[in-house]
């Protein structure tokens, strides 16, 4: 059978490998796609892209995360083409408020409580696992290479109304099914329309500091989170913000410088030095001579949680009329990557569910 997905990256690419997976032709409808210039609007290549659960009480979510983090994991252990674009890497998280028991990290390998020497203020508790981090700018190629790979197609158009796919625009059959991943998009998709989405902004900066291995993040009392992420690249991610409802496209420069300093403040070890850094600590411009590019993504989030949904529409053909499954999978906000392979599963089977 023929399936489509209307796509946007990370939460669209996994989706569309795991039908294939299922025996089922897939074509990809997108406006972009790896290997374009970056943009506000496709936050997946700004991602800092490393697997640590935010705490929250939706425990649907929360198992989408261990789905996805068991795939990454296995995957990362490999020396196969997947794991390539991983790293496993030693990983705290500080808190400046008190969340000890209840981080909800606890099932992370290696996971252990902060000891009070280890803490770097103003934390007042923290932890340390192990993780795995991503290179978007070579995972997601490899993704849609290894869909293409397995008899994929795409096609590269700007769909203003889910109506132009179920009539045949663009000399496309009607297809069998509609899968829906169209991100902040779907905000504005017409036939979708679900004005519960919304953008959290994010800016970072990516530094080029292939000695550092290790991950930190710092969980601010506002709900800020500073981080400090390798890559297996040699590229390192600095973030973060969380601008919600903030549409601004580019990135800020006061934003940025202050990105270094909570960054370099956290991690001291990004600039290498031999003077002694507890007397004479590194600075932001020994930083900034590091940085290769400042960016910034609007993470698609929406109210309520992702929506994983499915329906059937009546699709009319001249006098003929057919029923057409339609599968939603979108509203991830900043969990895309750590919940991509849970919900790209999860919206397979409701694929599966509605033609058995």
């Amino acid at each position: 059978m023929t399936k489509l997905t209307i796509t946007t990256w990370i939460v669209g690419l996994t989706t569309a490998l795991e039908i294939q997976a299922k025996g089922h032709e897939v074509t990809i409808l997108a406006e972009s796609l790896p290997g374009d210039d970056k943009s506000a609007r496709y936050t997946s290549p700004w991602a800092g892209a490393h697997h640590v659960t935010v705490m929250g009480d939706d425990p649907t979510k929360r198992e989408y995360e261990r789905l996805t983090f068991e795939h990454l994991w296995a995957e990362s252990g490999k020396d196969s083409e997947e794991g390539r674009h991983l790293m496993r890497t030693a990983q705290k998280e500080y808190y400046e408020d008190n969340r000890a028991g209840k981080t909800q990290l606890e099932h992370m390998p290696d996971f252990r409580a902060l000891t009070a020497e280890e803490l770097i203020p103003p934390a007042v508790c923290g932890v340390a696992f192990t993780t795995v981090t991503i290179d978007p700018a070579t995972y997601l190629p490899f993704l849609l290479a290894r869909f293409l790979g397995r008899g994929g197609q795409i096609r590269r158009v700007h769909v203003q109304h889910i109506d132009q796919v179920l009539h045949g625009a663009w000399g496309i059959p009607v297809p069998d099914a509609l899968v829906l991943c169209p991100g902040l998009g779907a905000r504005s998709l017409g036939g979708v329309e679900d004005k519960d989405v919304y953008p959290i902004r994010g800016q970072t900066v990516r530094v080029r500091a292939p000695w550092l291995k290790q991950s930190k993040g710092m969980v601010h009392k506002n709900g800020d989170v500073t981080y400090v992420i390798p890559r297996q690249s040699g590229d390192v991610i600095l973030g973060g913000t969380r601008g919600v409802n903030d549409w601004y496209p580019h990135a800020r420069p006061e934003t940025g410088h202050a990105i270094l300093a909570r960054a370099i403040a956290l991690m001291p070890e990004l600039v290498p030095t031999s003077r002694d850094v507890a007397s004479q600590p590194p600075t932001v411009a020994e930083l900034e001579a590091l940085v290769i590019e400042h960016g910034c993504g609007l993470r698609p989030a929406r109210k309520g949680g992702i929506r994983l949904a499915s329906e059937k529409v009546q699709v009319a053909n001249g006098a003929e009329r057919r029923e057409v499954p339609l599968v939603y999978n979108y509203g991830h906000g900043g969990a895309g990557y750590q919940a991509s392979w849970g919900t790209a599963s999860a919206a397979a089977r409701l694929l599966e569910d509605i033609f058995n």
